[in-house]
């Protein structure tokens, strides 16, 4: 059997690793892996090509430049199929965040109290599992914003944890939308071990696919280049002072989503950060 992954090593200082994966995956990087002092990242045999390798090498490039310590190494090697749920499970643990949130995988106690909200969240190859940053931005905003009754809108749910969270808020309704089937499967999987499958819908389709209608809250994590363009349509999607959460952005990302936003009629009110990540809360005036 031809080998089913190209598996790209690049050893560089720990603390880029963020900037990395998340410039990598703008090039069709698919997956990512800490191991140590290495950030190890997959793609597909059948989608990879050398002309890939001189772009990922730029990047890196680009990254050491702004800031490492030492000229990363890369290394690259034909692997066979992985499993990728089972690696998954050998590393997720119930983690904390917020006030009230616990992200638990369903073959681990979640360790939660009477008072919390479980998150009981399978990720097998979407993305959000509470692990990344940019969703623990987004949960902890969605504690302040959601209220009781709200129609929410999940612009690429993934693992639908964000949807999901919100309706375990009190929203009354939510529709993830994702363009990965494989993402929407998952989605509904997790919409219905948690008990919310009445009240979310999820699609396998794009913003401009989704029927006519306005929500109360629209929530994004997606990197800035897919955001930008989408800005004027999520605005639209807004009710009266709606509210619009974003994240999926690097700190210097900022700026130029914000300024879109604004053109697009959202105002700022507020923002947050967590190490080279950062989440906007914006409203519709």
């Amino acid at each position: 059997m031809p080998p089913g992954y190209i598996e790209i090593a690049i050893h560089a200082d720990a603390e880029l690793f963020d900037r990395l994966a998340a410039l990598l995956g703008q090039i069709g990087i698919e997956g990512f892996w800490e191991d140590s002092a290495t950030l190890k990242c997959y793609i597909e045999a059948q989608l990879w090509s050398p002309s890939m390798l001189a772009e990922i090498n730029g990047v890196v490039e680009l990254i050491h430049n702004a800031g490492g310590t030492f000229l990363p190494m890369i290394t690259v090697t034909p692997i066979e199929n992985i499993d990728w749920n089972a690696a998954w499970e050998k590393t997720i643990k119930p983690i904390r965040v917020g006030r009230r949130f616990v992200i638990s995988p369903s073959w681990h106690p979640s360790g939660a109290s009477p008072r919390d909200f479980v998150l009981t969240i399978d990720p097998k190859m979407s993305f959000g599992t509470g692990y990344h940053e940019t969703t623990r931005l987004v949960l902890r905003l969605l504690e302040d914003t959601v209220r009781p009754g709200n129609r929410v809108l999940d612009i690429g749910t993934g693992t639908g944890i964000l949807a999901i969270a919100a309706l375990m808020l009190g929203a009354a309704s939510a529709v993830g939308i994702d363009i990965d089937e494989w993402s929407a499967m998952n989605a509904r999987e997790n919409a219905r071990v948690n008990g919310v499958a009445d009240r979310f819908t999820i699609l396998q389709a794009t913003l401009a696919d989704l029927p006519a209608g306005q929500f109360d809250l629209v929530v994004a994590n997606i990197q800035r280049t897919v955001l930008v363009p989408l800005m004027p349509r999520m605005i639209q999607r807004l009710g009266p002072s709606g509210h619009l959460i974003l994240s999926g952005l690097l700190r210097e990302d900022e700026e130029e989503v914000a300024r879109s936003a604004s053109a697009a009629g959202g105002r700022i009110l507020s923002r947050s950060a967590e190490n080279e990540w950062t989440a906007l809360l914006l409203q519709s005036t």
